[in-house]
């Protein structure tokens, strides 16, 4: 590309935040570049849980089989007090569903997420550039000048938007002078270190309780030898971070001399962090992940939350660049930060239930998987959109198992994959409207299912044989749903069928009469 032309997207931070939304960005075809301050990948196993919605997110971003490939189901809590040990179940797991196909939490230490990440955007020709650091922004109207501090020196990047995904301390959220409310306990400090461990078994996640919530906590890490410790310390405690140190704190809040430690990869000193941005971006500048939000940690919540924001803010960036109203962008603030203040309330609330050693909130259940979370009532998706027996507009479109002309089995999910909407049409009459829907040539492209009818223009004529649409969408009638490329419903028609989806339509399009080229770096 010529370097005096801007990138589409420019995004600052490359953890699971950042590196979700170049893989995002990247199969769109927008030209993209991520840059990270640190030298190499985070090599800590710090966010270790990754909840069922996410999981699907991952799927979609086709980076979903490394992440199984890397970790496993959670195991029981084994609670010690003196010399017993009472196995405690933090979640139910439960068996893959036709509408939810991953239904447990997963455990896999931060660093397997990142680099099953950082591989599918090496995958799709793009890689992180390390040891680069942001030291200033400028805006106008049209376009954004980052300047960075790379391995070759100073250099200005112009780019039509900027997102910063750089974490708690976020350099993009200072610069543009947004507050972080809340607050930090500098009290509460806990201990967390990645060590080969002995003495130990690997099927519990050991929990060693102390009164005023002060404990220790060792997790087996998937794929690997080692343990993530976790030592919430006393008020005046000096953190001993040495092996020396951390083998004798252990040794002496377990009482078992067998324990040691040995091969450290990873220590830090955390402080629960609780904080929400005043807002989520500025002009042409985004925040994302933690630089928007901080969780205390528990629940698995942050970089679950900061993945679907990236998963929110990419389909919409897109969209405004091949033409589509740039208002779109004010609605991904609009959606996600109370998802955000909501999901910062629940881990605050499982936090605290550790100091008073309350045993629910070890507990883990269907608030913390995140696939109820919706945006109905917000911008997109008002009180009074349509809905099914069991949906609405803003929620999450749940999967399916259909069957294709030749009777094979096919997910819903399997034809939502990509970077497209998909108009799902049940009956006569929302096929006739499928095959008159008109739909811009730029920007994300429409993919037509017809379900249980006939319809010239659909790309998938199916059958709800096992009745999963009438069971699990509440399909009741002639329906056609409009799926957004994030997965959730963005309209719901029974009645004016097409005048209502076409209405739907401009608010997520450019205009159906563009007849633009869809390239990458369209203007605004």
């Amino acid at each position: 590309m010529n370097p005096h032309t801007p990138l589409d997207v420019l995004i600052i931070g490359a953890g699971p935040t950042g590196t979700a939304l170049a893989v995002d960005l990247a199969r769109r075809g927008l030209d993209i570049r991520i840059v990270n301050k640190s030298e190499h990948a985070f090599d800590g196993s710090r966010a270790k849980g990754i909840q069922p919605r996410t999981l699907e997110v991952l799927e979609d971003l086709e980076a979903l089989d490394a992440v199984l490939a890397g970790g496993c189901t959670y195991p029981l809590v084994g609670i010690h007090v003196g010399p017993l040990a009472a196995p405690w179940r933090m979640m139910r797991n439960r068996k893959p569903s036709a509408d939810v196909p991953y239904p447990n939490t997963w455990l896999i230490p931060q660093y397997s997420t990142d680099r099953a990440l950082h591989d599918r955007l090496e995958q799709l020709g793009r890689h992180v550039e390390f040891g680069t650091e942001l030291t200033e922004l400028a805006q106008d109207t049209d376009l954004v000048t980052a300047t960075v501090a790379g391995p070759d020196g100073i250099e200005e990047i112009t780019a039509r938007y900027v997102v910063g995904a750089d974490g708690g301390s976020s350099a993009v959220r200072k610069q543009l002078g947004i507050g972080f409310t809340g607050s930090t306990d500098e009290q509460d400090r806990m201990i967390i270190v990645d060590a080969v461990t002995t003495g130990l078994s690997r099927d519990r996640w050991h929990m060693w309780p102390r009164t005023g919530g002060r404990f220790t906590g060792a997790c087996p890490l998937p794929g690997s030898d080692l343990f993530q410790w976790m030592i919430r310390l006393d008020t005046d405690e000096e953190p001993m971070l040495d092996e020396a140190g951390l083998n004798e704190r252990i040794r002496s809040a377990t009482g078992n001399p067998r324990i040691t430690l040995s091969d450290i990869r990873w220590t830090s000193v955390f402080r629960p962090n609780i904080r929400l941005a005043e807002s989520y971006g500025q002009g042409r500048v985004f925040i994302a992940g933690d630089a928007a939000h901080v969780h205390p940690p528990a629940g698995a919540q942050g970089l679950n939350t900061g993945i679907q924001d990236a998963y929110n803010l990419g389909w919409k960036l897109a969209q405004v660049l091949a033409g589509a109203d740039p208002a779109l962008l004010d609605t991904y603030e609009a959606e996600r930060m109370p998802i955000a203040a909501a999901v910062l309330g629940l881990s605050t609330k499982k936090y605290d239930g550790i100091a008073k050693l309350d045993p629910s909130s070890l507990k883990r259940g269907k608030d913390e998987q995140q696939l109820a979370l919706t945006y109905f009532g917000g911008p997109l998706a008002p009180a009074d959109s349509g809905r099914t027996r069991t949906l609405r507009v803003g929620d999450r479109a749940p999967d399916a198992v259909l069957t294709g002309r030749d009777g094979e089995r096919i997910r819903l999910f399997d034809a939502f994959r990509g970077p497209h909407f998909t108009a799902l049409a049940h009956g006569r009459r929302a096929a006739a409207a499928l095959d008159r829907l008109e739909w811009p040539t730029a920007g994300a492209q429409l993919k037509r299912i017809a379900v249980g009818a006939p319809a010239e223009r659909a790309d998938q004529l199916l059958t709800d044989s096992a009745g999963t649409l009438g069971r699990v969408h509440g399909l009741t009638e002639d329906t056609l749903l409009l799926v957004r490329p994030d997965g959730y419903i963005g309209h719901i028609a029974t009645e004016d069928i097409l005048a209502g989806t076409r209405a739907a339509v401009e608010a997520l399009t450019p205009p159906v009469e563009s007849r633009t080229q869809a390239a990458p770096g369209g203007a605004a």
